[in-house]
């Protein structure tokens, strides 16, 4: 090939096809006419759309984990604190979407199925009975431990979510007063479900933006402002509620009765220190419940209180001034017919004092002053004293006792009415009547939260009178008294003794109420308790017997927990002549 040849095809230039230049061109436009139509039609026409879209598979709404508020004794020990858990739940649908029942997996199914504490073929069986759902428990309140081995197990579709749970560290001592939560934390017995909304906080809820593997890449800001749970501070000295259970249990069992409670209440604030009952129960075990065990006898239950009304037949008959402090009353032979019925007492004790009355429980003396005034007189003493109304602590499940009204008395049911039958009372009111007492006459309202101030309280009876019957009382515990075993070395009780028959169909059987109720210390009024035990068993049944040294063991303790110093020799000899006077 020539040179000239050679230059001609290095100089010639390609040529262009117009028609193809034009195609290309025109789908070209035609590819970028659409993506500019398709962005204004998202944009302009229809913007909210795919937002929307997007929104529905990254928008979430999330809640932190509200814990429930603390339960104290009035020293600050703990009684119920919330502790964190597992819940244990299943998403089929995932399960399902990455073949989690592959032969491979057995093992692990089988692992979680025991440290659930289930059986793994029922586990199973509920999350392939809908494999489309997307949630079902399978086991709720386990421990972060077992949350962290079932993370181990990597399981798809097995998941955990924050939870808490009630717990109780003084167990079987205060079990029906605090109470117990449901397993969603929602009180449904004693304090727990009293204050409920006051312990309950609500989650604040918080809008975010989580990315495929939900995690969270944006907040977007508070869709609700949470409530911070309350803490509740009880009235309840846990030392003393301690003392108070151990010294019941141990009677009740000495005993072989059926149950008891007792009740300690500060004679100036009327705040219960105190509120044990057996048979109790453990919260924090609740595999099972019995529940006659959960229920708060102290409060609930009701019996007639027998001799332990007397002392306000006295009050009542001194208030009325039917009857001197230093009147003998005759209660020769011993007995007398009312009616058509007897009263009578253990033996013919002759003419009576009022103090020698109530310090040998005479059935006969407390008639005569019954009867010596009008029966209005002694139920209004009654009704004063906090009988047939709630004590106003707010206890679950509070009875009211009860105080029959009648158009006409006859003689021998006002008899009945002034050595303790005919009427019903709870121990928290049979506590709550010798609290007021040792107040002076003044009837306090009963709390079992902490008070910063005391109330004032409601005078019911002259303090004359009130300081009167207390003196009496001093004998009831000292020699030739009823109740020898309620008394308290350096602390002088105002106390009473009462054994009351069991009603049943058409009369009355052979169990018994066996009670003890007091003051002290009696020149300085401290403390009042109240102690019943229900149907004790073998010959000693009486109140003096079976609920005097659990008065005076609890307390003993309690003055001596509280810093209440003994009487003085010389506060003592003031007391006997006091006593003396009363006699």
């Amino acid at each position: 090939m020539s040179r000239k040849t050679k230059q001609a095809k290095r100089n010639q230039k390609p040529t262009l096809i117009p028609m193809r230049v034009q195609v290309v061109l025109f789908f070209v436009c035609l590819l970028f006419g659409a993506l500019v139509a398709r962005a204004a039609y998202i944009q302009i026409i229809e913007p909210g759309k795919l937002r929307h879209e997007s929104d529905m598979r990254s928008l979430r709404t999330t809640s932190n984990e509200v814990q429930r508020g603390l339960i104290t004794d009035r020293n600050g020990e703990m009684l119920a604190v919330s502790v964190p858990v597992k819940a244990v739940y299943a998403d089929p649908k995932r399960v399902f979407d990455h073949d989690g029942f592959k032969p491979g997996n057995d093992k692990r199914w089988q692992a979680l199925a025991d440290v659930l504490h289930l059986d793994e073929a029922d586990m199973v069986a509920r999350i392939k009975r809908n494999p489309k759902s997307r949630f079902t428990y399978l086991k709720r309140q386990v421990t972060p431990e077992v949350g962290e081995y079932i993370k181990q197990l990597k399981l798809k579709g097995i998941s955990l979510r924050e939870e808490s749970r009630r717990y109780y560290p003084s167990g079987e001592i205060t079990a029906q007063v605090v109470g117990i939560t449901n397993i969603d934390d929602v009180g449904i017995e004693g304090i727990e479900k009293t204050y409920n909304d006051w312990l309950t906080g609500s989650p604040s809820k918080q809008k975010v933006r989580k990315s495929r593997d939900g995690k969270v890449v944006e907040r977007l800001g508070v869709v609700q402002e949470g409530e911070k749970p309350n803490d509740l501070v009880l009235s309840i000295d846990q030392r003393i509620q301690s003392l108070a259970y151990r010294e019941l249990k141990k009677a009740t069992e000495l005993n072989q009765a059926t149950g008891g409670s007792v009740v300690v209440l500060d004679v100036h604030s009327g705040e219960i220190l105190a509120m044990v009952n057996t048979p109790s129960y453990n919260p924090n075990s609740r595999d099972q419940l019995q529940s006659f065990r959960m229920r708060n006898r102290a409060v609930t239950d009701t019996f007639e209180p027998g001799s332990t009304l007397k002392p306000f037949v006295v009050a009542a008959a001194l208030q009325a001034g039917v009857v001197k402090s230093d009147e003998l009353i005759p209660t020769s032979p011993g007995w007398m017919r009312i009616g058509g019925r007897q009263v009578r007492d253990a033996v013919n004790y002759g003419d009576m004092s009022l103090a020698k009355i109530l310090v040998k429980s005479s059935n006969v003396g407390v008639s005569k002053l019954a009867l010596s005034m009008p029966v209005e007189q002694l139920l209004g003493t009654y009704y004063s004293m906090g009988l047939g109304s709630q004590s106003g602590s707010d206890l679950t499940g509070e009875n009211s006792g009860l105080i029959r009204e009648r158009y006409r008395w006859s003689d021998f049911e006002r008899a009945t009415l002034s050595f303790g039958y005919g009427l019903t009372a709870t121990t928290l009111q049979l506590a709550r009547m010798y609290a007021t007492l040792g107040s002076g006459g003044l009837l306090k309202p009963v709390s079992i939260l902490k008070m910063k101030t005391p109330p004032e309280g409601e005078r019911v009876l002259s303090a004359d009178v009130a300081e009167d019957v207390m003196h009496m009382l001093v004998g009831v515990t000292e020699k030739g008294g009823t109740a020898r075993k309620a008394h308290i070395e350096g602390y002088p009780v105002a106390g009473k003794t009462g054994t009351s028959r069991k009603a049943i169909a058409g009369g009355y059987g052979d169990d018994y109420w066996a009670l003890f109720a007091g003051v002290a210390p009696v020149n300085n009024p401290r403390l009042a308790i109240a102690v019943v035990v229900n149907d004790p068993k073998g010959d000693r049944y009486y109140g003096g017997d079976v609920a005097g040294p659990v008065f005076a063991n609890v307390m003993s303790g309690a003055l001596q927990m509280l810093n209440v110093e003994p009487v003085t020799q010389r506060e003592q000899l003031q007391l006997a002549s006091v006593k003396g006077r009363a006699e």
